[in-house]
């Protein structure tokens, strides 16, 4: 009986996640996804439904135009300059020759790139210093790396803006050390949105590699230090080998998010800093675009997740 109920409470463990994952991601892609291959309408919601359930789908895959996706394909195609034989006419001529959303998807990506790289360098020396701490003060450095995740999200971004723009504090503080004669110009930058996206998922960077570095044995560096190798020399051949698990592990938490961030662009880039999760709003509330939106959506999930994919089917393999 016991080993029954073991059994059960094994399955059910697993169970719980996948039914999750179900509801709360695969349903709503699929719904996405059947808004995508809709046709915009001037009505509520905006849009006409393509389909009714999933036997529908089928029945009808070979009908559906799929004339969202077509048309940030024209819009690809129009950003790298290739020929577009498909975008002659109508919407898709005009998104070849006008593209933003490609220009938004990869200023996104370079945008969330640096972020994560400027995080992986304020984070690596916290989570190091956290790890090579005294046991006693660890629990305290934790509690200071969570603390900030107990005040709004939105509350700390808008901090941010009494620091960065020009009359505030950081300016002022510069003024008072005689270092600037003019303010600098930070807010509505790229730089801001640096500066937010680093202050906001830095202990998402710090967290796995804190988990990683605490579990190293630093009697490897003892004996690589006893051997002759000098102190950074083993940091790089040791010290950082050794704690990749949690570099990747914290640049994912970091990149993921920050692609498709909204609230920090919003407040601290402005108008003139264009990222997907700001044209995803603009196309689901401003133009009122759902199926474009749904498309745009589904395209982004993709580049996000698919090379993910691969790298962990990589990491199997390399384990194995």
């Amino acid at each position: 009986m016991s080993r029954l109920v073991s059994a059960v409470a094994s399955r059910l463990v697993i169970i719980v996640p996948y039914v999750w994952l179900l509801f709360f991601f695969l349903v709503p892609f699929l719904i996405v996804f059947k808004i995508s291959l809709s046709d915009l309408a001037i009505s509520m919601p905006p849009y006409t439904p393509a389909l009714d359930g999933l036997r529908d789908f089928f029945a009808r895959l070979g009908e559906f135009d799929f004339e969202n996706f077509k048309l940030l394909m024209c819009d690809l195609l129009g950003y790298i300059g290739v020929g577009g034989g498909l975008c002659d006419s109508g919407f898709a001529a005009d998104f070849y020759k006008r593209p933003y959303l490609s220009v938004a998807y990869i200023s996104s990506l370079k945008i969330a790139f640096v972020a994560t790289i400027l995080t992986l360098l304020v984070g690596y020396p916290i989570a190091y210093g956290m790890a090579r701490a005294p046991q006693s003060l660890r629990t305290m450095l934790l509690m200071l790396v969570i603390l900030p995740f107990w005040t709004s999200f939105l509350i700390r971004v808008y901090a941010w803006i009494g620091i960065l723009k020009p009359e505030g504090l950081l300016n002022q503080f510069l003024f008072m050390l005689g270092l600037i004669d003019d303010p600098l110009i930070i807010m509505n930058t790229n730089t801001a949105v640096y500066i937010g996206i680093v202050y906001s998922y830095l202990p998402f960077m710090v967290l796995p590699l804190y988990a990683t570095l605490e579990k190293m044995d630093y009697s490897l560096i003892e004996a690589a230090q006893d051997l002759g190798c000098p102190p950074l020399s083993a940091f790089w051949k040791i010290t950082f080998p050794l704690s990749l698990p949690g570099v990747v592990a914290g640049c994912l938490l970091v990149f993921i998010p920050a692609v498709g961030e909204f609230v920090i662009p919003d407040l601290l880039g402005g108008s003139r800093t264009l990222m997907i999760g700001k044209t995803l709003w603009s196309e689901f509330f401003n133009n009122r675009d759902w199926p474009l939106a749904s498309a745009v959506a589904i395209i982004l999930l993709l580049i996000l997740v698919v090379p993910i994919m691969f790298f962990q089917r990589a990491q199997a393999r390399a384990q194995a």
